[in-house]
Order: structure tokens, then sequence, then C-alpha cells
């Protein structure tokens, strides 16, 4: 009599199918990555309030310009040259907060609560992960950013129609100009992603970008006069802000310049996170 061996695989039951082997491909990292933004309550706050900031400061100065105007007294200095490319933008101080932040908690988050030992299980080569969390949400920061100056923009320029102030959606300068604040607000997004991946801490990583973008600009005033203007130029908020504005100020980048050097600083930051990522372990 003979015997008939049947051999199966470990860990797999008599009867039943063989489990399907999954891939890691980047196209999987993304999906994972949108996922886990959407499946935050805070994404849907901060994205909702740095969008009300861009809507609703620019709405305010506009309302105030034209307050201004109606009235027939003194103009405001600093209205005194506003267009409605400038009013609507008015906002974007705040929303880069915003926009910022949220890019911080949505990597320093996982090494906060410690999701980010099970992502780097499921992705050992680590670095589809920072790629994935940077073009993901550089994605919905930029969308954000220019729902934000576009619906912005229409609004301001309906409220100083008649006035000086009001120019109209046509002119190429100012398609530059909204264009380049959803630019300058997903880098800001994803240099807030790097940081936090760089610093793994939500705080640390939220008092470096507040720092930067908002202390160290006024700091630089500080320094001597012959060294202020060479210095300024060069940082984040001062080269983002040459992106923006309809007509750069005397001392600031022209427009290309000003978002080569902000994407030098996003790849800068992306290069330091990424060798953290490499070297040192969750």
């Amino acid at each position: 009599m003979s015997t008939v061996t049947q051999e199966r695989s470990p860990g797999i039951a008599a009867g039943s199918a063989p489990r399907p082997q999954y891939r890691v491909t980047g196209r999987r990292v993304l999906r994972s990555e949108w996922s886990k933004l959407w499946t935050l309550r805070s994404s849907w706050i901060t994205l909702g309030l740095g969008l009300l900031a861009l809507l609703a400061f620019g709405t305010i100065a506009a309302l105030r310009y034209k307050s201004l105007t109606s009235a027939g007294g003194r103009m405001d200095p600093d209205f005194a040259d506003a267009t409605s490319v400038s009013l609507t933008l008015f906002g974007v101080r705040f929303g880069q907060l915003a926009l910022g932040v949220l890019g911080v908690l949505f990597a320093a988050g996982e090494y906060s609560t410690g999701m980010i030992r099970s992502t780097l299980a499921a992705v050992p080569r680590r670095l589809p992960v920072l790629w994935s969390k940077a073009a993901v949400y550089g994605l919905v920061a930029v969308v954000v950013g220019l729902a934000g100056a576009f619906g912005g923009f229409l609004i301001a320029d309906a409220v100083v129609s008649g006035t000086p102030a009001h120019l109209g959606l046509s002119g190429g300068e100012v398609l530059r100009s909204l264009f380049g604040a959803g630019l300058y607000l997903a880098l800001v997004g994803v240099i807030g992603v790097a940081l936090g991946v760089l610093l793994r801490s939500v705080a640390g990583g939220i008092s470096v970008l507040v720092a930067t973008l908002l202390l160290v600009p006024g700091l630089v005033s500080l320094l001597p006069s012959s060294w202020r203007a060479d210095v300024a130029q060069y940082l984040p908020s001062n080269a983002g802000e040459s992106l923006y504005s309809l007509h750069p100020a005397t001392g600031m980048l022209s427009a290309g310049a000003g978002a080569l050097v902000l994407i030098g600083w996003t790849v800068l930051a992306l290069a330091g996170a990424a060798y953290r990522l490499l070297r040192k372990d969750a």
C-alpha cells in the first residue's frame, strides 16, 4: 500500500485559498498617506481654518479699503497703493500658519502616537513614506491655497469695483500673483511635513516653523543695514512674498528668483528629513 503525503504551506489551513501577496508600490503608499490625512479630524478643521483665513481677511481688507474710499477722507498709508490682489492676499500670513502647522501634525503626529513603527514596518525602504507624505499634503495645500486665492480675489475685486484698486482677472500679473500664492502655501505645507519628520515632535516642528516664518524676519531687521537687505530677501517668507506680490518692492527678489529660493529651502528641509529617516530608528 502506498502512502500519499500532501504538502501544505505553513500557516495555510487545509481547504483554504492561499492569501494574496501584496507588493509595496509607490501608488499604494500614496493611497495609504491619503487615507491617513483625511481620517484625521484635525485635517478638516485646520484646512478649513486656512481657507477661511484667506477668504475672510481678504474680504475684511477690501471692505476697509472701500469704506475709506467712500468716506472721502485721508487714506490710510497702508492702503494708499492697495490693489484687489494685495487686499486679497492680506490673509496669506495667517493661512500659511494653518497649512504649515497641519503639515507638521501630519508627519510628527505618527511619531507621537507610535504609529510610525507600523508605517515603516510596512514600507521598510522608508523614503517612499516621506515622498508620499510630501506629495499628498503638497497637493492638498496647493488646492486649498488656490481656492482661497482665487475665491478671495473674486470677492475682494467685486467689493472694490469702481475704485482705483479694481483690477480684474484678465491681467497676466494678476494670475501670476494668485498662482504664486497657491504655490507658496503648498511649499510651506511641504516644509512643515519635512520639519515634522526631521524633528519628530509636534511642538518642536511648530516652534521652528513659526520662528522661521515670523520671528527670524523680525530679528534680521536688527542686523546692520549693509547686511540686512542681502540676508532678508533670501528668507523663506520674504522669498515667498516676492513670489505672490503683484509688484515686488525694492530690495525684494523677482518672482522667478523668489520661487527658486523657496524651492531650495523646501529641498533642504526634505533632504534633512530624509537623512534622519534613514539614519535614525523611529
